[in-house]
């Protein structure tokens, strides 16, 4: 097992880093995480017991999202961050040791491969492709303090049309805790297209509970966080996904404008 979990660790094409860092000296106040852009799972996890089908459901990763990350790191020239496994084996956004960390039901599909997990296997994946992630978006942040560099941060993630047989209208929510005006005014400039329908905290709400990036990286520093949820639908084209980068791109900096004001 030492030998398997020190190979594991290396990245390789089955074994890929858990941290894929873009443009990491932007110089954007904008600092973009997406901790579900990949539905990566080694060979060796045999997909979880799941059919391959699953794996490009939206209980895998988020669907669209590292585009329109990708997309908003060169628009913004800020740097990105985003994750090299499916949130399938550990996802990001879930305190560890929550349910939602390794799941065994996600929305109405049971994940086998995650049943009875013992305390040994929970750390390895907490070691190889949680903390890594994190580890590396708090060194960023730590460095951009120490030279008194502006931050805000934007997590970008996708939802589903429907959930457990629920229609979601929206076409986009902003998510917050403690940065209300950053959220707000995220809102406000993607309200100014009136076909948008966009609310404030859908379709969830930010818990500490169950998020991680926004009270951990954000609010717990004092830096304006938010979670950005777009309907993946809406991001099944490279013309949609282009199309709202380029809405994220003009509503993010319209708080920047406003700040400096």
């Amino acid at each position: 097992m030492a030998a398997q979990r020190a190979n594991a660790v290396q990245p390789g094409k089955d074994w890929p880093a858990a941290v894929d860092v873009l443009n990491e000296n932007g110089h954007s106040d904008i600092v973009l995480l997406c901790e579900h852009a990949s539905n990566h799972i080694p060979a060796e996890y045999e997909k979880l017991g799941l059919d391959t089908s699953h794996l490009q459901r939206h209980i895998a990763w988020d669907i669209g999202a590292v585009e329109v990350t990708r997309h908003l790191s060169v628009l913004l020239d800020a740097p990105a961050f985003l994750s090299g496994y499916s949130r399938l084996l550990i996802d990001l956004n879930r305190p560890l040791g929550t349910s939602g960390s390794i799941p065994v039901l996600s929305e109405d599909t049971d994940i086998p491969g995650n049943v009875a997990l013992d305390p040994v296997e929970r750390a390895r994946r907490a070691e190889i492709m949680f903390a890594p992630f994190h580890d590396r978006v708090a060194a960023h942040l730590d460095r951009r303090a120490k030279n008194g560099r502006p931050t805000r941060i934007a997590t970008i993630h996708s939802f589903t049309p429907v959930f457990l047989g629920i229609p979601r209208p929206w076409h986009a929510g902003v998510l917050y805790d403690r940065a209300a005006d950053f959220g707000e005014a995220i809102l406000a400039g993607l309200s100014v297209d009136r076909a948008l329908n966009v609310g404030a905290n859908v379709p969830y709400v930010i818990s500490r509970d169950a998020d991680y990036a926004v009270p951990i990286h954000g609010d717990d520093r004092g830096i304006p966080a938010v979670l950005i949820e777009i309907r993946q639908d809406l991001l099944s084209s490279r013309s949609g996904i282009e199309a709202w980068a380029n809405r994220l791109a003009a509503a993010l900096p319209a708080q920047q404008k406003e700040k400096a004001s």
